[in-house]
């Protein structure tokens, strides 16, 4: 199983190899977290959107960028990003990534701290406050990432349920209680019973039973509004707006006084895909994702070796069983929990926020998985031996009969492998002629990869029809090798394979052909950017050097008279 670990990848990513390469179309519109790396894999910013598509596209697109801005772009070689269920969530999940990284191009705040709490002290008269951190001296709700909201809502406890603001007891009463605010709890003006129900009902309040308040809160207003005492009817308007604004449940940062880890498992092929999200204390750290060769017994066999290196939690929660017997998940518990030298529980949710964590996990895994779908669709359909994991595709680009490029790029895993890219100048001719071109470069690239020894693709793609089709597998047959292949015509979007002149037509907007379009697409810029860069090196040099210009269209001249 050590070995296998040696496999473990990210299954969201996008690689750049500069700013220009970026294409936004992998990148989910869910809210969640971006993490911009640099060569080292190191996080150079952390930001949150509640469109991550959007929001790092305008990265890349923006025309009057700051010099920062700039200036990281320049270093960017990998966007990475994290799906949760909402905005707030993504806020929650940043500030965690922030102070977990310091990421050299987010705001450094010094002084900075965590978002605030609720709390109530562990008194005999419980006082209400706002803390930075969970205290066993405190009973804390939240956090609450909008200090306005919470401010507002802290108000409102102290204005429906009186409970005392005050550090230390005095034995006189103070403003609050003259202005109708407390209860007044240091002059024995209340029985410690009393004052018991009204932290009960503030404590309830703060749990999430906001209904019983909104509808006390909407009386007094209507009551305010009557009585044609309207200051007092819109300052409770507000306060019940602000109590709507918290409805919105956080799954990820419900507090809890103890760890969990999120781990699902999915089957892909001859994968096992794995994704695993650590929740501390209520809150969502980040995610990891492994691709692992399938072996007996694999997410048992995971779990061990991933828990040998990593932190153990009290809870796992899994979204299917990793053991056929309860004795084995029993023995399990306990091995991992001798590791941990306390107790650890392996838990299937069935309800409640458990369960959505589940699902929040899912979500993460599908948006990795929408290529590799792709992949296992590619292979079926056009009955591939092997899942295409590694395909490449060619494209030829001209100008007339100057300046005849190809270019090629590769795909691995359906995702970009710049690294791979390659460019072709023709060399065994000259003139026009896409098939000969076509029959040059593949010849050239694949008898020097079994030259190399360098692995061969899964499958082949060309940019064009038959012809160029053909060209190719007689290219490859030159050198005794037989991989898959086929074209991908513009037109009509149709595949051709080789000796065969019908061409296959499959739904274009299906996972497949959005794939093999992307291939294609990416193929022919990436070879009229190399076509465009040879024909400005050729101004510049002609700019440079007159006279060389005057002899070459002399030349012309006499080859235009010559066929005249």
């Amino acid at each position: 199983m050590h070995s296998s670990l040696v496999q473990l990848q990210r299954q969201s990513m996008i690689k750049l190899s500069n700013p220009s390469d970026f294409k936004s179309a992998d990148i989910p519109t869910d809210p969640g977290v971006y993490l911009y790396r640099d060569e080292q894999d190191g996080i150079l910013y952390v930001g949150k959107a509640k469109n991550l598509r959007s929001r790092v596209k305008s990265y890349f697109s923006g025309i009057d960028q700051p010099p920062k801005t700039r200036q990281l772009l320049l270093h960017i070689r990998s966007i990475d990003w994290i799906v949760v269920n909402n905005e707030v969530e993504a806020l929650l999940l940043e500030n965690k990534l922030i102070k977990q990284h310091t990421p050299k191009y987010n705001i450094d705040l010094k002084d900075a701290k965590s978002y605030a709490y609720i709390s109530l002290t562990r008194e005999p008269y419980p006082r209400v406050l706002t803390s930075r951190k969970v205290s066993r001296k405190l009973e804390s709700f939240g956090p609450y990432t909008d200090g306005f909201t919470r401010q507002d809502l802290q108000r409102t406890v102290v204005r429906v349920f009186k409970l005392r603001t005050c550090k230390t007891m005095h034995k006189r009463a103070c403003l609050n209680y003259h202005i109708n605010m407390c209860t007044a709890p240091c002059t024995g003006n209340i029985t410690p019973e009393q004052y018991g129900k009204q932290v009960k009902d503030a404590r309830s309040f703060l749990n999430g039973n906001y209904q019983q308040t909104i509808e006390q809160l909407t009386t007094q207003m209507h009551e305010a509004s009557k009585n044609q005492h309207f200051e007092e009817a819109l300052e409770l308007r507000k306060q019940i707006a602000s109590i709507h604004l918290l409805t919105e449940r956080q799954i990820v940062d419900n507090e809890r006084r103890f760890d969990q880890d999120v781990m699902i498992f999915r089957r892909f092929g001859e994968k096992m895909l794995a994704l695993q999200m650590g929740v501390r204390k209520g809150v969502l750290l980040g995610k990891k994702e492994f691709s692992i060769d399938l072996q007996p017994h694999i997410e048992q066999e995971f779990l061990k070796a991933f828990y040998n290196a990593n932190q153990i939690p009290r809870e796992i929660l899994l979204n299917k069983p990793v053991w056929l017997e309860p004795d084995e998940k029993t023995a399990l518990e306990e091995f991992l929990a001798k590791k941990r030298l306390a107790p650890v529980s392996l838990t299937i949710p069935r309800k409640a926020d458990k369960l959505a964590l589940i699902k929040l996990a899912e979500k993460n895994l599908e948006s990795s998985l929408e290529f590799d779908s792709a992949l296992a669709d590619l292979q079926n359909s056009l009955n591939l031996p092997t899942l295409p994991r590694i395909i490449e595709c060619f494209d030829i680009s001209n100008l007339g009969t100057e300046h005849v490029v190809s270019g090629m790029v590769t795909f691995k895993d359906a995702k970009p492998d710049k690294k791979n890219y390659r460019k072709f100048k023709i060399k065994t001719f000259t003139g026009q002629d896409d098939f000969a071109s076509m029959h040059e470069v593949v010849l050239r690239r694949y008898k020097r990869q079994v030259e190399e020894k360098n692995p061969l693709p899964d499958l082949i793609v060309i940019d064009g029809g038959p012809g160029q089709v053909n060209a190719a597998i007689t290219a490859l047959q030159a050198i005794d090798r037989q991989i898959p292949l086929i074209g991908l015509a513009k037109e009509h979007e149709e595949i051709y394979l080789p000796n065969d002149p019908t061409p296959k037509m499959f739904d274009k907007n299906s996972r497949m052909m959005l794939l093999l379009r992307k291939i294609r697409d990416a193929t022919h810029d990436f070879s009229l950017g190399y076509n465009r860069k040879r024909r400005q090196m050729q101004v510049r040099e002609e700019f440079k050097h007159p006279k060389k210009r005057s002899d070459k269209q002399m030349l012309k001249q006499n080859s235009q008279t010559n066929k005249n």
